[in-house]
């Protein structure tokens, strides 16, 4: 087994977090991407509040963000509230079902066909923008009265182009700067939802 050098591992821990840092920087430099996640806000408050419901979809650790996002408006982000109507498509009967019998692109957007209804929301996260299968979710979606609001990477992706909101997180050279950046914007969004909901929660 190799022996543990602390110093240069301080070294590669210093500069990680400094390349977050600086990723976080650039992002909050642009008022662009203020205004996207604020817009962004203004459909999700919305749409619970017309009683409809918000689905959430990615791939990989997208998929992770995309049950962590839900699972928090189901269950509780800091005290306890009622729980508001979210749900990931995460099931893996009905993933395997689909990539079996229609193929993988379509596992999202079967989905949205059998449970999602017009005014709800298709959350759709996917660090490249390019993911096949959140982007027929995406298609699908538009075309049946569902708003789309895209957790992306870099701007003019196809899946940003098919959204009502996109929050692009800016280009990185590796996905882990680009998830990083995800879940905060996940946060924000469900401090935001509870913050209209459930201003009491939030007194000092």
């Amino acid at each position: 087994m190799r022996e543990f050098k602390g110093s240069v591992m301080r070294h590669h821990i210093l500069e990680t977090l400094a390349q977050t840092r600086d990723y976080l920087q650039r992002f909050m430099a642009s008022g662009d991407n203020l205004e996207a996640i604020d817009r962004a806000v203004t459909v999700l408050i919305s749409t619970l509040g017309q009683g409809n419901a918000i689905y959430a979809c990615g791939n990989g650790g997208s998929m992770s963000d995309a049950m962590h996002f839900p699972e928090e408006l189901t269950g509780r982000y800091r005290k306890n509230r009622a729980a508001l109507p979210a749900t990931a498509i995460s099931d893996p009967g009905h993933i395997s079902c689909v990539a079996n019998d229609y193929g993988y692109e379509y596992i999202f957007s079967r989905y949205l066909e059998a449970r999602a209804k017009p005014g709800d929301c298709l959350f759709a996260i996917s660090t490249s923008g390019r993911s096949a299968n959140v982007i027929k979710a995406a298609e699908y979606a538009r075309s049946h009265g569902i708003q789309v609001i895209s957790l992306t990477g870099a701007a003019g992706s196809a899946l940003g182009d098919l959204a009502t909101v996109d929050i692009s997180t800016g280009a990185s050279e590796y996905a882990d700067r680009v998830q990083e950046m995800h879940i905060k914007i996940i946060h924000i969004l469900i401090e935001s939802i509870e913050r209209h909901y459930f201003p009491e929660n939030y007194l000092a």
